[in-house]
């Protein structure tokens, strides 16, 4: 197998540690300690979001909502996190 490749042509399977994927425990700290100011959503890309974040942050609402979204991901599985940010944008 190309390890260059993301999949693998026979089995389906995604090799772990693929480049692109954003680290669901990255995403959370960043919720966690700068999600105040949007750093998570630009991290998973979700840029409209975070500039939300930004432009409210005085209001300390993207910060609860911050709390809130690290908790999730914190308790969620890497294949579900992924599965949520593919769909960002549609």
């Amino acid at each position: 197998m190309d390890p260059r490749a993301d999949i693998c042509v026979k089995c389906g399977v995604r090799q772990s540690g693929s480049s692109g994927e954003k680290s669901r425990t990255t995403a959370a700290l960043f919720a966690l300690f700068l999600g105040g100011i949007g750093v998570h959503r630009f991290y998973i890309g979700d840029t409209a979001k975070g500039i939300l974040y930004l432009v409210f942050c005085w209001t300390f609402i993207p910060g609860i909502i911050a709390l809130i979204e690290a908790i999730r991901w914190f308790s969620m599985s890497d294949a579900k996190f992924h599965e949520d940010i593919k769909n960002i944008g549609k």
